[in-house]
C-alpha cells in the first residue's frame, strides 16, 4: 500500500496531466507563460479541497472524548464551510450550526468544527453534508440528540444557470430530543442571537 504522501504525489501528477488536456480542449495554449504552472496548481488545489476523503471524522471526535455529566444543549455555531458542489464542481460556502445534548460523553469543541470540515472537503451536496455531520456525531457520541443547520450560497446558482447572486440555501437535520419542536426552537433562537 502506498503512503499517503506518495498517493498525493501520484494524484497531483495524474490530475495535472488531465488539467493540461482540459486547458487545451478549452482552446488555450497550455505552454503560454501564464498557464505553464496552472495544471500543477489546480491539481494541488483539488487535492487540498477534497482532503476530507483521506480523513476519518469519527476518529477526530473520539480523539477528545470525555465522560461528563452534562445534559444541556452544546452549540457550536457560525462554523465557516467551504465545499465543492458535486454537480458542477463549483464552490458553495456559508455557515454550519451544530448542537447536541450529551448523554454521558462530550467532545472537544474544535472537534465539531473539524468534523464539519472533513465532510465539507469532499464533493458534496448541501443536503448530504448536513446529514453526514449529524449522523457522525450521533453515531460517535451517542447523545440524546443532534441538530445541524447549514446556510450556504452556491456559486453554481450565482455564476451560471439561474444567476441569482443573493440566494441562500438552508438545510437542517436532527435526531433524538430535537424531534421535539420546543427543543428545535430553542436551538434556532440561540443560533440567531
Amino acid at each position: 500500500m502506498l503512503s499517503e504522501e506518495l498517493q498525493d504525489e501520484n494524484g497531483v501528477s495524474a490530475l495535472a496531466d488531465h488539467m493540461r488536456e482540459i486547458i487545451t480542449i478549452l482552446g488555450e495554449d497550455v505552454e503560454r507563460e501564464g498557464l505553464l504552472k496552472t495544471p500543477q496548481r489546480v491539481a494541488k488545489a483539488m487535492q487540498y479541497l477534497t482532503r476530507g476523503y483521506r480523513q476519518d471524522p469519527e476518529k477526530i471526535l473520539r480523539s477528545a472524548l470525555f465522560k461528563e455529566n452534562y445534559r444541556q444543549m452544546v452549540i457550536v455555531k457560525d462554523i465557516d464551510i467551504f465545499s465543492l458542489c458535486e454537480h458542477h464542481m463549483l464552490p458553495f460556502f456559508g455557515k454550519a450550526h451544530v448542537a447536541y445534548i450529551p448523554n454521558e460523553y462530550i467532545t472537544g469543541l474544535s472537534k465539531i468544527a473539524r468534523v464539519v470540515d472533513v465532510y465539507a472537503h469532499r464533493l458534496q451536496v448541501q443536503e448530504r453534508l448536513t446529514t453526514q455531520i449529524k449522523e457522525c456525531i450521533q453515531k460517535t457520541l451517542n447523545p440524546m440528540g443532534v441538530m445541524v443547520v447549514i446556510e450556504a450560497q452556491h456559486m453554481c446558482m450565482q455564476m451560471r444557470g439561474v444567476e441569482k447572486q443573493h440566494s441562500v440555501t438552508t438545510t437542517s437535520d436532527f435526531t433524538g430530543v430535537f424531534n421535539q419542536q420546543k427543543t428545535r426552537e430553542e436551538f434556532i433562537n440561540l443560533i440567531k442571537k
